[in-house]
């Protein structure tokens, strides 16, 4: 079964300095941290905060391209974890409605469905096999607050 998330938090994790996507359940109390790259959680940070760069970014690339031949983009679904690594599927249709699925890193799959305004699902397992099965409280974190967009060019440079 997959459960519809979305994006709660994005954070920094304090014991590494790498930035953390905090995927919330729409109708539960479910979460999943992600742990993504400075340049992704970039490109999910300035999508979130509507802010348009001056060129569109790869994210931007692949959903013109998408939308150009014709695809929807009709979800995206965190459907594995192994080795603590994430895996993520990419479900796009035609005009006809064949479905097409594609493996993607997490973190541009965020990105891709913050674009093309698609709904973010997550394998049941995933929140059992990471360990936030069902709490019902917030994950513990140095409660910092969310990074501002303008913080993370600093980060990549």
């Amino acid at each position: 079964m997959q459960i519809e998330v979305k994006i709660g938090a994005l954070i920094m994790d304090p014991n590494s300095n790498t930035p953390i996507v905090v995927l919330k359940g729409v109708d539960s109390e479910r979460i999943l941290p992600i742990w993504v790259g400075a340049f992704e959680a970039n490109a999910i940070a300035l999508e979130i905060e509507k802010i348009v760069p001056q060129r569109p970014m790869t994210h931007d690339l692949l959903r013109n391209f998408i939308i150009q031949i014709g695809y929807t983009v009709n979800k995206i679904v965190i459907s594995d974890l192994k080795d603590n690594t994430f895996y993520a599927k990419i479900e796009l249709s035609d005009q006809e409605g064949a479905t097409v699925l594609f493996d993607s890193r997490p973190s541009d799959a965020i990105a891709l469905a913050l674009r093309t305004d698609c709904p973010i699902y997550v394998e049941e397992e995933i929140f059992e096999i990471s360990g936030q099965s069902s709490q019902t409280e917030e994950p513990v974190f140095d409660t910092e607050e969310p990074v501002q967009p303008e913080e993370w060019p600093d980060l990549i440079d």
